[in-house]
This record gives structure tokens, sequence and C-alpha cells, in this order.
């Protein structure tokens, strides 16, 4: 389904007396156009998205959304739900309809002796690593903190620890559901089995998302940062990049990189990781640090939560935002220099190409045990566009996607669903949840068959029901 599809909705204004019902059911608010409060909250991350619902439902707990996906079901209205807001497609908001607003679901709890976490569905990975950190724990969670939990485990979870531990959605043990229907369900591997298996990265398909809980992970002083080289060495940087990760321990996670300094100097790099014995970590990754040699060796022994934050300043809200991503089966000398090339030519200087290894734990679960199944392809690439001027933005979509167009033999059909933007097409979107995308229909099928929950990358059920 298309972002036009998506967005193709008509709706009949709302009666004042339905309005006023649903705000005194509610214990949080209604927001509704005109007020400050309503602006603020129907911004997202990606500065392209620039929607406005009829209403905001802003939830105070479970039983607000209940209320509000009842209301939306009486009254045929278009849903979003938004949990961090972090997503690039920007499907947390929507025009017309009824946005379900998270992000004021703020608790977590720790049980340090269970090593557990429980944490509500408006909480940021900076938020919760921050409360499992307290304990030396923690669990894979989205490279730039302010990234919301919902959604980024909904679609899978990439992040550093994953090759020891496993993805974010490897790493859920229940997650606490509002369906279609307005029925709060909790779905794990002993209850709603059916439903904690899609939602381990069939994303915001299935219903509203209110809570989660994570296995922890002793995870306390780590390894890592980034090294900086030059920009005339990143063909070589990739080469070196392709075999030491071809060795890499399990306790190392590494990403290969294009980016240009804040002086506008164009330069390759590579971040690393390593979650393990610091001593033995050193010895890991010397030649990374003699590799070059490089301009910059940032790497240190640091906390994990402060890990966690070293890209955020390249990723502030309020940028304008289109990306292209894939993963790839391997990472050929043919795909990584049409990568230089094109970024060379790159309009934004806050543009950047990230190569991502995965591998390791992530690999180890078979591809129909979660919803989530490219667990075989070593490598994820995209190039994440960035820029401030609204008037540039024909030119930076334009050579994101000629340099998608250039390297799709060699990416393939598989792409990670966190990183789609909101006009890839069903095809890509099939291409998301790969093998498992018939299941998940009929997954779809049992708990949504009217598509309440299709503003997202959608899994459209096979007959859907019309209401009434």
């Amino acid at each position: 389904m298309s972002t036009a599809e998506i967005l193709d909705t008509t709706e009949e204004p709302l009666e004042p007396a339905k309005i006023r019902r649903l705000e005194a059911s509610l214990r949080g608010s209604l927001l509704q156009p005109g007020t400050v409060a309503y602006e603020a909250a129907r911004r997202v991350h990606n500065a392209m998205i620039d929607r406005r619902p009829s209403l905001i439902v802003r939830c105070a707990g479970v039983s607000d959304v209940v209320h509000a996906v009842h209301f939306a079901r009486e009254n045929e209205l278009l849903v979003a739900v938004r949990g961090g807001g972090h997503n690039v497609a920007g499907t947390a908001v929507c025009d017309g309809g009824i946005m379900i607003d998270l992000s004021q679901l703020k608790g977590i709890r720790v049980d340090p002796a269970d090593r557990t976490i429980r944490a509500d569905a408006g909480v940021r990975w900076g938020e919760l690593d921050h409360e499992a950190q307290a304990f030396g724990l923690g669990t894979t969670g989205g490279a730039v903190s302010t990234t919301g939990i919902a959604g980024l485990t909904l679609g899978g979870g990439l992040g550093v620890l994953m090759r020891k531990h496993g993805l974010a959605c490897d790493n859920v043990l229940s997650i606490d559901v509002v369906t279609a229907d307005g029925v709060f369900l909790t779905a794990s591997a002993a209850e709603n089995v059916d439903l904690f298996w899609a939602l381990r990265g069939g994303g915001g398909n299935f219903g509203v998302a209110t809570a989660f809980e994570y296995r922890l992970h002793p995870v306390g002083t780590v390894l890592g940062g980034l090294v900086l080289y030059p920009w005339d060495r990143a063909r070589d940087m990739f080469a070196f990049y392709r075999d030491f990760t071809a060795t890499a321990p399990d306790e190392l996670t590494a990403y290969a990189a294009l980016v240009t300094s804040p002086e506008g100097v164009r330069l390759s790099a590579i971040f690393a990781c390593y979650a393990g014995s610091l001593a033995v970590g050193e010895a890991v990754l010397r030649p990374l640090r003699e590799f070059g040699p490089p301009m910059a060796d940032l790497i240190c022994p640091m906390p994990y939560v402060d890990l966690q934050k070293t890209f955020d300043p390249t990723a502030p809200p309020g940028l304008l935002n289109y990306w292209k991503s894939s993963f790839l089966q391997e990472l050929s000398a043919d795909a990584t220099d049409q990568m230089i090339a094109a970024y060379a030519t790159a309009p934004s200087s806050l543009t950047s190409i990230v190569v991502e290894h995965l591998g390791g734990a992530v690999s180890r679960v078979g591809e129909g045990e979660t919803a989530f199944n490219h667990r075989t392809r070593p490598y994820a690439a995209t190039a994440a566009s960035l820029w401030r001027d609204v008037t540039q933005s024909e030119a930076n979509i334009t050579w994101t996607r000629r340099l998608w167009d250039a390297i799709c033999p060699a990416t393939g059909d598989a792409v990670y669903a966190n990183y789609l933007s909101g006009d890839e097409g069903e095809l890509r979107v099939r291409a998301a949840y790969g093998s498992n995308y018939e299941r998940l229909v009929s997954v779809k099928n049992t708990y949504d068959p009217t598509n309440v929950f299709r503003m997202n990358h959608n899994i459209k059920p096979s007959v859907e029901v019309t209401l009434g």
C-alpha cells in the first residue's frame, strides 16, 4: 500500500457531542487543531512529515488507548499510533483521523534479580538504558538514544549488542497490546503465541503495543567509538572492513560509514563496540586502530549508556529525512564503489551512508522463529539523506534514489522495515517481511481483519471485513 493509499481518506466532521464524550472518557488529554499542545504533538522526528490529525489522544494509560480505539472504529477514522515518533516514514501521524499518542507512557521497572525490564511504549532507548545501566544491565537497542523502544522493537531492532545478544525483538519476553476490537491482551511465548510471533518484526500491524518486557544482560563498560580515515582511503577502508568483520567475534559489532565533518570535509569511518573483556577487546580492535593509519582514533572504554549516544548529534529532530536501505548478501567492491562515487556528489553535508554488520546471535535465530526473518544477510546498507532547507528536497531525494537504483542488483530484495521511507510501494513492503509475509497475513486476518491499523508498512488482510 502506498502512502497515497494510506492517506486517501474521506471523513465526515465529527459531532461536537461525540468529541466531548471521548474527552470525558480519558484520563489523559484530547488535543485538537489550533492549540500549542496539538502543534507540538503532531510533529515527528522527520520534518518532511507535515500531517494534521483531526484529533490527538495523548494517553495517560491503557484505558485511554482502549477508548481511542473504540472511538476510531465507531467513527471509521484512520488511526496512527505514536510511540517515539522517530520512524523515517512518519507513520506515527496521519492527515485527518486520530493519532493515539503514547509518548507520555514512561513507566520503567527493572528487576535486577531476574534480569528483566518492563517499559511502557512511550519510553525511548536512552531512558531505558539509563535505568538498566544503574544495575550494570542492558539489552539491544537503537543506535540513537531518542529512538522509541516500541517502533524499533516491533520492526526487529538492530543495535550494537545484536551480534552478542540478538535483536531487540529477540530479547522481548512479553508485549501488552490493545487489538483492533479494543481488547487488551498480553502476547508471550505462553499466551497469544501467534500474535507474539507477529509482533517481533511485523510492526504496528496488529494492535497498539502499550508495554514491553525485555531480557537484560550484564553490560557495563564497553570498548568502542569512532575511527576516522581520509576520504581518499574510503575504498581501502571498505575492503579492510569486509575482511575485519568476516572474522569478528560475537562481542564485536562494527559499522562502516561515509560521513562529512562539521567543517565540510568528507571522511570514511568505522564505528565499533566490543561488549566483552576490555583486555580482549584491545587485542581484537588493534588492527582497526592501526589500519590507515587513522586520522583520529576515538575508541576508548566507556559506559554502554554513553556509547549509545554517539550518533545523537548526527540525528537531531527537525531535519528533513529521506532514506534508502537494503540488506546485503555480500559487501561487494562494486557496491561500495557505487556508494563512494555517489557520496562524492551528495547534495547535503548532513547525509551519510552506513553499512551495519549483522551475523552472530542474529543469524542463529531461525528465519521463521520471529516475524523478522532476514537472518542470513550479514550486512545492511543505508543511505540516510538529511538536510535543512525544504527547497533542497528534490535534489536530496533524487540523489538517494539514483544511488539505490545504481546498486540495486547488488542489494537484492531484502530490506529492514524500520528503514523504509513512506513511498517504497507494496513490493518493498513485502520484501521487508520476506518469506514470513503470508503467515503475517494470517495473523492480520485474526487480529485486524478490517485493517484498522494500516498507517504503517501495511500487511493487508486477505479479505477485509467491512465495518458496521
